[in-house]
C-alpha cells in the first residue's frame, strides 16, 4: 500500500507529541514563528505522516498561515487591519486595559486562534512562500504562550 506521496506506507505506531512554548514578546504586526514552532518540537522528525496544530493561548494574539517572502505583505496586513478594526471607533465600550484591547479581540476573532498544517516524511507540508505567523494586535502584549501538538504514525524503522 501506498501513501499520498507515492511512498510504501511502513507507518509504524501511532504518535502524540505536545509542547507548551513561550514566544518571545514582540510589537504589534504580524511575525513570522514557524521556526520557533519547529524548535519546540524535534520529535516531528519522527512522523511519517500527521498533523500539526498550533493553538495561541490569548484573546488579544492570532496565528494564521501567509506569505513568509515579502516583508511587504506583512506591512500591507497589519495596515488593513489597522484600517478595517480602528482603536479609535466611538462604538467600542470594553476599553478596560486601553484603547488597543477591544481591537485586539476583534482582530484576534477575525483570524483565530489555531493553525493546523499537515505532517509527511517529518516535516511540515506548506505551500512554496507559507509559513506560520503570530498576530499580535496589542503595542505591549507580552509574551505569548502557545501550545503545540503533533500526532500521527511514526516511520517505521523496518521499511
Amino acid at each position: 500500500m501506498e501513501n499520498a506521496w507515492g511512498r510504501r506506507a511502513g507507518y509504524g505506531r501511532r504518535v502524540w507529541l505536545q509542547r507548551k512554548v513561550e514566544l518571545r514578546a514582540r510589537p504589534r504586526g504580524f511575525h513570522l514563528v514557524t521556526d520557533e514552532v519547529l524548535g519546540a518540537l524535534p520529535e516531528l522528525e519522527r512522523l511519517e505522516v500527521g498533523l500539526l496544530h498550533v493553538f495561541v493561548m490569548h484573546t488579544s494574539a492570532s496565528l494564521t498561515l501567509n506569505e513568509n517572502a515579502s516583508a511587504a505583505v506583512l506591512h500591507d496586513f497589519a495596515s488593513w487591519f489597522d484600517v478595517a478594526v480602528p482603536e479609535d471607533a466611538p462604538f467600542w465600550t470594553h476599553r478596560a486595559e486601553g484603547p488597543d484591547d477591544m481591537p485586539a479581540h476583534v482582530k484576534s476573532s477575525l483570524l483565530g486562534s489555531s493553525v493546523s498544517v499537515p505532517v509527511a516524511r517529518g516535516r511540515l507540508v506548506l505551500g512554496t512562500w507559507q509559513g506560520i505567523y503570530l498576530g499580535e494586535h496589542r503595542e505591549a502584549g507580552g509574551r505569548r504562550r502557545v501550545v503545540v501538538t503533533a500526532w500521527g504514525q511514526e516511520r517505521s524503522t523496518s521499511s
